[in-house]
């Protein structure tokens, strides 16, 4: 974006520096710039204010806070479906404790609304999970503060730090809900929302700052400069910014000849990484591109493979193909993404596509990558430094863990699907899980952590039954949950759904479940083979068949689990759950999704979808 004289309000000296400045901001740059702009209005005068605001409202600015001290409690509610949102939070209130701040950190589903009105400060870190969609522990909170009942919230400063991922249509809307919300209810900002990308740190690190400056300028004696917001863990420690190369052990094909499908078992080894996991977590994997498609991509921009470019903040170059191929996103396009390229290249072409009603915008995107936009638009006369500024760093994949450490101690497994697919005349392949399938052989070593997950574990009381409803890869978390459970001689009652295409090629892990089931660790199991009948039957049909029994666990205290895909088999099966409920607990419908709902309150509706 290009500032003209004509159409702003600043002279030529003013729009040229501006124009020279704002390209070589990194995001971070952007959002503490945007902020400190914001945290200026507060010095204007009053006067000046109320004229200010006559004239151009202003989005997600910062009211001006009365000079009384404000109180020194703050409680932090998060909304987390993966953990991300939630180790956050935790890692904020230990910096805000060390500020001298009393702080509480609560997910959204254990806060009662009622106490809402007594809280002086809140900050809110929440994730969009879907297609714009609260976290399944922010769903409560959620509705409510959007609901009638929601208290006017004058005395409350707040601000919203909002996780998502720019490749989906609404992100960030879960942020963008709250932060809104709260405003229309009297609360004031004490910093503006920030949303953050996948690559969520340094933003994060640049809000809890600005939240503490925030507050620290009205706290009475505090000069005392604050501590850095998210510290940073010792490099010995593997996480998420350090990730730790796990061997390869083994890597098989868990589906039989003839399959339509091909589900890779992964084997890794964490000796000597110190990573610990519990039933329930995820791995994180930063996979590399295809080779071959990074070469097309070189081959179509007419670059030197061998230039050196840097892939990070420390200054480490690489060779540009070896920076594309393990370093930056190529794959995923987004509508962020197409608005950079337009900026980038003034393509006429690009921009009118982006001019185009919003589901035309979103037919192009689907299916292609960045080598079609540079086919389909390019090639461009921009530097390799400019166009590496404008993509993604490559996001690692989560995979539910399928073993449990107890009973493989320092490995850690995975059951990953291969994708497969053809869109606009060229075959496409799932990035990691190709590699995985194609490309990973024993020996080999993959840039892994553990993504810990406190939202899908096993009841603490060993008695207490479990549901399990996993189709397809869905099965993972509960072959990590078997093993657990075999490992420390859980006694409660245990029920499997599990759905495939084909009995003979597709059961994955069938021994492991028939001796499960015939030691008695597994109670019961019921299997869903769509192809293998005329009429295709799924895990919410096999559900539907045993309602009476069902609902009788249910009714003993059981926990149900869901792991799969979101949009389709998780939505049947929720609904296939309400109409079991409604029939054998002679309930209406809404009657049905409030006992569903204090379950999900409860911890005892459990879901990992994706």
């Amino acid at each position: 974006m290009q500032f003209q004289v004509t159409n702003s309000p600043f002279n030529q000296e003013q729009a040229e520096s501006l124009n020279r400045l704002l390209p070589t901001l990194t995001e971070s740059q952007k959002i503490w710039l945007s902020g400190y702009l914001s945290a200026s209005q507060t010095a204007i005068s009053s006067s000046h204010v109320e004229e200010q605001l006559q004239s151009t409202p202003v989005e997600s600015s910062i009211e001006p806070v009365s000079s009384e001290p404000i109180s020194k409690d703050i409680t932090i509610l998060y909304g987390s479906q993966t953990g991300n949102a939630q180790k956050l939070s935790e890692d904020a209130g230990k910096t805000l404790k060390e500020r001298g701040f009393e702080v509480t950190v609560s997910s959204m589903s254990d806060f009662k609304p009622n106490r809402l009105k007594k809280v002086s400060n809140l900050l809110i870190v929440v994730s969009t999970h879907g297609e714009g969609d609260p976290p399944d522990n922010a769903i409560t909170f959620h509705e409510f503060l959007h609901g009638k009942r929601a208290p006017k919230l004058s005395d409350v400063r707040f601000s919203v730090l909002a996780l998502g991922d720019t490749s989906y249509e609404f992100f960030c809307k879960t942020g963008l809900d709250f932060d809104q919300r709260l405003e229309e209810l009297g609360g004031t900002r004490v910093y503006p929302r920030v949303d953050c990308d996948l690559d969520f740190e340094e933003p994060a690190d640049v809000w809890l700052k600005g939240v503490i400056d925030g507050l620290s300028e009205v706290q009475e004696g505090s000069s005392a400069p604050a501590p850095e917001a998210f510290p940073e863990t010792s490099e010995a420690v593997y996480s998420r910014t350090n990730p730790f190369q796990a061997e390869v052990l083994e890597n098989i094909n868990l589906n039989g000849r003839g399959s339509n499908k091909e589900t890779r078992h992964l084997e890794l080894s964490l000796e000597g990484s110190g990573l610990v996991y519990e039933p329930g977590d995820s791995l994180g994997i930063y996979p590399e591109n295809d080779p071959v498609l990074v070469d097309m991509l070189l081959s179509e921009m007419k670059w030197n493979p061998e230039e050196q470019v840097e892939v990070n903040k420390t200054g480490e170059t690489l060779p540009l193909r070896d920076a594309l191929i393990s370093h930056f996103e190529i794959t995923i396009l987004s509508k962020p993404l197409l608005k950079k390229v337009a900026e980038l290249t003034e393509n006429k072409d690009l921009k009118e596509l982006l001019s185009a009603e919003k589901e035309k915008i979103k037919e192009y995107i689907f299916g292609r990558d960045l080598l079609d936009l540079v086919q389909d638009f390019g090639p461009w006369d921009v530097t390799v430094h400019q166009f590496l500024s404008i993509l993604r760093k490559m996001p690692a994949r989560l995979y539910s863990i399928s073993s449990s450490l107890s009973a493989n101690p320092d490995e850690v497994h995975l059951t990953i699907g291969a994708v497969r697919f053809e869109t606009n005349g060229r075959k496409r392949n799932g990035v990691c899980s190709i590699l995985c399938s194609e490309r990973l052989e024993p020996g080999d070593t993959l840039p892994v952590y553990i993504q810990h997950n406190k939202n899908f574990k096993l009841p603490e009381n060993s008695e207490t039954p479990v549901i399990m409803v996993g189709p397809g890869t869905g099965i993972a978390p509960f072959r990590s949950f078997m093993q657990e459970r075999e490992e420390t001689g859980a006694e409660g009652k245990s029920w499997l759904f599990f759905g495939e295409q084909y009995f003979m090629t597709d059961f994955l892990y069938q021994i492991e479940w028939q001796k499960w089931l015939k030691d008695g660790v597994l109670s019961k199991m019921d299997v869903a083979f769509s192809r293998d009948t005329d009429k295709k039957v799924y895990v919410q049909h096999r559900i539907t068949e045993h309602s009476k029994e069902l609902f009788e666990w249910l009714e003993q205290g059981a926990f149900l689990y869901v792991c799969g895909d979101k949009n389709n088999m998780a939505h049947d099966v929720q609904n296939a759950l309400i109409e079991i409920i409604e029939k054998e607990g002679n309930k209406n419908r809404e009657e049905a999704e409030a006992y569903l709902a204090d379950m999900q309150k409860q911890k005892r509706y459990q879901r990992d979808v994706y």
